[in-house]
């Protein structure tokens, strides 16, 4: 009677394991959701704050920016990184959105940047539409002699790349047709050697039959005509007809 309950049991716990793991939805990605497990949770949260710690890190380093983390577990335990001071950075974030005019200009000053990297960008993206017209031939009539013979020199640089490209893969392909040629006259003299030993085994075969017609005289091997000048007989034997295979 016991069985059957230890089975219960089991089911319960492996439904409540599959209850607490996180769900997987398409190509490898994490439920967000509550984890149920208290000890999933807790190893999730070690791994995730030690990530999200070490990107702080890696900001503050990399662009020299001000960085202040504060985490807080489930247990009321404090995790904090901060590269200056953390009540020094809460203190300039409390000054930062008391004060109406440093919120402004931190707004004004990202826009002003924005435009500044927009203008580069097209200034580039028009150099380059200006490159390529200069490589085919158009929009020449404003350049100067120096930059009409930095574009030839250009030029010349790449003509001679795919020169040498084009001669690689002739080379290649002359290459690929000799090897094929040798392949070919390979196959014809092996098909020729068979023909040959074909037509020489159907001559001996012929010369047997021949042999054996003169020496036989049975039934149906010759016929026998009557001489109408005499009385003699003449023996005709039947002609072989051999047709030979000849090589072309």
């Amino acid at each position: 009677m016991g069985y059957p309950d230890e089975m219960q049991k089991q089911k319960q716990k492996q439904a409540g394991e599959e209850q607490s793991q996180p769900r997987r939805s398409g190509r490898g990605k994490i439920e967000i959701k509550r984890i149920e497990n208290t000890t999933n949770r807790q190893v999730t949260f070690c791994k995730r704050r030690n990530g999200l710690l070490k990107k702080a890190y890696e900001l503050s380093v990399l662009c020299d920016a001000e960085v202040a983390l504060i985490v807080f577990s489930t247990r009321g335990r404090l995790y904090e990184y901060a590269n200056n001071s953390v009540r020094a950075t809460i203190s300039r974030y409390k000054k930062a959105c008391s004060d109406p005019y440093s919120a402004g200009s931190v707004s004004e000053a990202n826009t002003q940047f924005y435009e500044q990297e927009s203008a580069k960008l097209r200034a580039e993206i028009g150099n380059m539409q200006n490159l390529n017209r200069h490589l085919l031939g158009e929009s020449i009539s404003s350049l100067s002699v120096k930059d009409l013979k930095s574009l030839q020199v250009k030029l010349e640089k790449g003509i001679s790349r795919i020169r040498s490209r084009k001669n690689e893969v002739l080379f290649a392909e002359i290459e690929y047709m000799h090897k094929r040629e040798i392949e070919l006259y390979n196959t014809n003299q092996l098909i020729r050697a068979k023909i040959a030993e074909t037509e020489r085994i159907q001559q001996n075969r012929s010369g047997n039959n021949s042999i054996g017609a003169r020496g036989g005289g049975g039934e149906g091997e010759g016929c026998v005509g009557p001489n109408l000048e005499g009385n003699q007989q003449y023996y005709f034997p039947h002609q072989n007809h051999h047709i030979s295979l000849q090589l072309i």
